[in-house]
């Protein structure tokens, strides 16, 4: 028999914290192992409840999430975590993602949502909600579509043209449009992109978005 998914919410008001296990209580592979309405204690209590996944609000007592976060990623993390929050601010979600949150939704999402986010990172995959990709995808602007020159130094793992390949892709460029940028043509395009996919170990275009952000291949 499969073992269940082993959740701890964290939150600072009990009546989310109620809503959400029963929501989560519906799936009979899912089970709340605790919870916590403070952040102070939130490593400890999700090793010793064995959590596989953390549903992290941003604005928590004592200790916020960002804060939990970076510990999280100081100590080691202890199990999986999605933030389940108010905010939808680009610089927050840039900083979560930095800090190695797996996904990251509003708490606007309909609770299939939040099931499809635990689903989805328990699968070793990642999940943002549409309000939230939009947000991250829109917000993107630069000055010129090739990168500054520092920028090759930098970034040792890819070559000058896939850097502005990754570029062109997190401003939402078509496969069409870039090989336009670029003077190459979309099967080219597509080469570069597989390419880069593999050389970073990535699997979607919000793991190239990631990788822009830490590596300040485009501003926001």
């Amino acid at each position: 028999m499969k073992n269940k998914i082993r959740i701890h919410l964290a939150d600072d008001h009990q009546v989310l914290i109620d809503g959400l296990a029963n929501l989560l209580q519906t799936v009979s592979n899912f089970e709340v192992a605790g919870s916590s309405l403070n952040g102070t204690s939130i490593y400890e209590d999700v090793v010793k409840d064995q959590a596989d996944i953390l549903i992290l609000d941003i604005s928590m007592p004592q200790k916020d999430g960002i804060e939990v976060l970076k510990e999280f990623s100081e100590k080691g993390f202890p199990c999986k975590v999605i933030i389940l929050s108010s905010y939808d601010d680009l610089k927050i979600i840039k900083e979560v993602m930095k800090l190695g949150a797996k996904g990251y939704l509003t708490k606007k999402c309909a609770g299939e949502n939040i099931i499809q986010a635990i689903e989805a990172v328990c699968q070793d995959q990642e999940y943002y909600s549409d309000a939230v990709k939009e947000k991250i995808f829109n917000t993107f602007t630069l000055n010129t579509p090739k990168p500054k020159k520092d920028i090759y130094t930098e970034n040792p793992i890819l070559s000058p043209r896939e850097i502005e390949i990754v570029t062109l892709i997190c401003l939402e460029y078509s496969g069409k449009e870039i090989g336009e940028q670029l003077f190459i043509s979309i099967n080219t395009v597509e080469t570069h992109r597989k390419n880069i996919m593999k050389k970073l170990n990535i699997k979607n275009t919000i793991g190239l978005v990631k990788y822009a952000l830490k590596n300040n291949l485009v501003n926001s």
